[in-house]
């Protein structure tokens, strides 16, 4: 290979960075699941031949992408090296070899260069619908879950697997979205080798070997000058949050050691009956993702940046999840891996992590169908709607949380008029929830209310996926917790915040999504600060007297500076 410069190889790590997130975006531009379009619920990166991840795009979520790295090496192994071919695809939703549950789709491509293999791409998308029970809770074990797919060739030197895609179509609800997502994934796949390939050809390279050394070293050696330059000790942390129909607690260990960071989840409880379990790749996803951003954020992601963080946990707890497990809500336990390495991580490093959010997104769907209590008109139909939402993230240890912004997973809500154009659904209303943010120095993210129905001749059942019902997001240095998460009928009917609940015709669902908790002591919030607050609408004259201690004159010149149109 022709030796390069550190200068050129530093424009080649950028130029693959740039690569797959061209790739990440040709899969957001023809996907056909909203989870991808509208939600960004993906993620791409390209491999060495050996399947150490060298770059990932900024595209997609901690879940997918830190989960996705480990996965080539299971795809190597399952094809075998002697089977890899050009015009290859590979396929799975494994749980435990791909994301974490079987409705995430991973394709991994071969790339080959004057008829040498030089690596692989890989990319992921969420699929709305895979068969089974349907995206929820409800089930006891995977198999109940949905149609799974191991390890396997989608296509082999180009030719599609017309059986397999037949079995697809015959298991799922939405058999011509979920083969048009599969197309997507394997175009963008295909995307990303052309670009590899410019590349390349531009720089005059035989193959990645030079090019994956110097990322990857480079990325070695400043983590663990991060990791070396903190304190060398351990503290532990736990947090509990709603479960099914117990609740759970996560308890973590972290151990600073030198030339790695030991995260310990002894203690944390059993696997839980419905699927809201965790394979513990996603969890090492989510474990790691917090870590990283606490100490080395501006380091890219790539296999040896990701590898001085260690995770473990003993088998059969709910976040390591052996086969068969239910674990379609795997993202519900998952989500809150963060906080909870946050909680001991502040006892290393005070000061630098935020307090706890909403953790896990807010999503709920919606299956559809004609009225079941009187005729239904000729155009109602049957449909499957997913939406993704979020509550609050936590305030940080300078800034506010962000109001209805998905943290960890950074998946985006989806805007009503694409939920809407999925199916015969109806938001009536979606807007910020006022004082659903903790109050503190720093405020906690709003929570968001929103009310769901269908249009005329519909029922429906929904699929709740929430927590924060009875544990909120939990204050940092003196903050206050976010609101809690409701869920109600219209009708005042009680509803649960997980699994699948019937609805009847000409009824509504009433949520309330949970704000992140405040950080520090509310006194110290500046008085601007808080009147900009009540302006907005972010809290309520009650909460500007009795919590931040405004005076009535204070509230009542910010009421009359909003009248007036005046700034705050």
């Amino acid at each position: 290979m022709t030796s390069h410069s550190t200068v050129a190889f530093q424009v080649m790590w950028n130029r693959l960075i740039s690569v797959v997130e061209e790739q990440a975006q040709a899969l957001v531009r023809t996907a056909f699941s909203t989870s991808v379009r509208e939600a960004g619920d993906l993620s791409a990166g390209v491999y060495d031949t050996q399947g150490r991840m060298l770059a990932q795009a900024v595209t997609g979520t901690p879940g997918h992408v830190n989960a996705m790295a480990d996965a080539v090496a299971h795809f190597i192994r399952r094809i075998g090296r002697d089977n890899i071919l050009d015009g290859d695809i590979y396929i799975t939703n494994d749980p435990w070899e791909g994301t974490g549950h079987l409705h995430d789709i991973t394709m991994v491509t071969p790339s080959f260069h004057k008829g040498q293999h030089v690596g692989f791409f890989a990319c992921t998308a969420h699929i709305v619908d895979i068969g089974g029970r349907g995206f929820g809770a409800d089930a006891q074990s995977v198999y109940e879950e949905g149609l799974y797919i191991p390890i396997m060739k989608f296509a082999a030197r180009g030719r599609v697997d017309e059986t397999l895609t037949r079995i697809i179509r015959g298991n799922v609800r939405e058999p011509d979205q979920l083969i048009g997502d599969i197309y997507a994934l394997a175009t963008c796949n295909e995307i990303g080798h052309r670009r590899l390939i410019e590349m390349m050809d531009e720089f005059a390279l035989e193959d990645l070997s030079g090019i994956a050394a110097f990322i990857l070293d480079n990325s070695r050696r400043a983590t663990l000058e991060r990791i070396a330059a903190l304190p060398q000790t351990s503290a532990a942390g736990e947090m509990t949050m709603d479960g099914f129909d117990v609740p759970i607690t996560l308890k973590v260990n972290i151990s600073v050691e030198g030339d790695r960071i030991v995260t310990d989840f002894t203690g944390t409880s059993a696997v839980d009956k419905k699927g809201i379990n965790c394979p513990l790749v996603y969890t090492k996803a989510y474990a790691c993702y917090a870590l990283k951003v606490a100490i080395a954020p501006e380091i890219p992601n790539n296999a040896a940046s990701l590898a001085p963080f260690e995770v473990t946990a003993p088998e059969n707890t709910i976040v390591n999840a052996l086969h068969p497990a239910p674990v379609a809500l795997r993202h519900i336990v998952g989500h809150f891996v963060p906080d909870a390495v946050f909680d001991a991580f502040d006892k290393i490093v005070p000061g630098l992590v935020p307090a706890e959010g909403a953790g896990c997104l807010c999503n709920f769907q919606v299956s559809l169908r004609p009225r079941t209590d009187a005729p239904a008109p000729a155009t109602a139909r049957r449909s499957e709607v997913l939406t993704f939402n979020s509550g609050g993230s936590g305030a940080r240890p300078e800034v506010d949380g962000l109001n209805a912004t998905a943290f960890p997973s950074g998946v985006m809500t989806m805007p009503i008029e694409a939920t809407e154009h999925a199916g015969p659904v109806i938001i009536w209303r979606k807007e910020l929830r006022p004082d659903s943010g903790g109050a503190g120095k720093t405020r906690g993210g709003l929570g968001q209310y929103m009310e769901v129905g269908a249009q005329e001749g519909h029922e429906f059942d929904i699929q709740a996926m929430f927590d924060r019902g009875t544990y909120p997001a939990r204050g940092r240095r003196g903050g206050l917790p976010g609101a809690r998460t409701t869920i109600a009928r219209d009708d005042g009917a009680k509803m649960q915040v997980k699994g699948k609940q019937f609805v009847p015709h000409g009824r509504k669902v009433m949520m309330a999504f949970p704000g992140g908790a405040g950080y520090g002591d509310p006194s110290e919030r500046p008085r601007d600060a808080v009147m900009r607050d009540l302006a907005l609408g972010y809290i309520s004259a009650e909460t500007a007297m009795q919590t931040y201690g405004l005076s009535q004159s204070e509230v009542d010149e910010v009421a009359a500076r909003v009248r007036e149109g005046r700034a705050i």
